[in-house]
């Protein structure tokens, strides 16, 4: 498994070995032991798996405050996607700052987030698919979003508001400035999966 930085630290790029042959492929998505040696100890409790039918669909910025702070491996198990990662940590140096990162079925490509960034996608084929692992279970009471097109983050999604396929959860986040958001760099042992 290739494991490669991202202009933010922490948030990593993996990807791994495909070993093919006329049948088709198989990879080893998830290793606990490589990931550890990558820095990730992640202890996974939950997998996520969602379909989104339209190209320019825009799901996010969201995370879970703590106690129930969330990291998350993410991979496209169909189709292709924009993943993008921000760093939400007050007093990080690349507050603010995010990274995107193209995962698709193709490139088998995955991003891990850890807590204290928030994480969106938006789709560029049709009917994608997402699934990713999360280090805390959903918790409805701590899960929280971040407009996707804030003016102070300048993230290029590809698709302007008016065309975005948005929840209305989505549609209604607030401004980063404006966000209910605890996490102060570096992030505490609380928030650490």
């Amino acid at each position: 498994m290739q494991i490669d930085t991202t202009a933010l630290d922490g948030v990593l790029i993996l990807t791994p070995a495909r070993h093919g042959d006329a049948r088709g492929f198989f990879s080893e998505s998830w290793n606990r032991a490589r990931l550890a040696e990558a820095g990730i100890t992640a202890d996974f409790v939950q997998d996520n798996h969602s379909l989104s039918a339209a190209i320019g669909t825009v799901r996010g910025l969201h995370y879970q405050t703590p106690p129930h702070a969330q990291g998350k491996l993410v991979r496209c198990g169909r189709g292709a996607l924009l993943d993008v990662a921000v760093d939400i940590r007050r007093g990080s140096p690349t507050y603010g700052q995010w990274v995107a990162e193209e995962l698709s079925f193709e490139n088998g490509r995955q991003l891990w987030i850890p807590p204290g960034f928030a994480h969106g996608f938006v789709t560029l084929t049709a009917d994608t698919e997402i699934i990713y692992k999360c280090t805390a279970y959903y918790a409805p009471d701590c899960d929280r979003a971040i407009a996707f097109d804030d003016p102070a983050l300048g993230i290029d999604w590809g698709v302007p508001r008016a065309a975005a396929v948005l929840s209305a959860k989505d549609a209604a986040a607030p401004l980063l400035q404006d966000a209910d958001n605890p996490f102060v760099w570096p992030v505490s042992e609380e928030a650490q999966p």
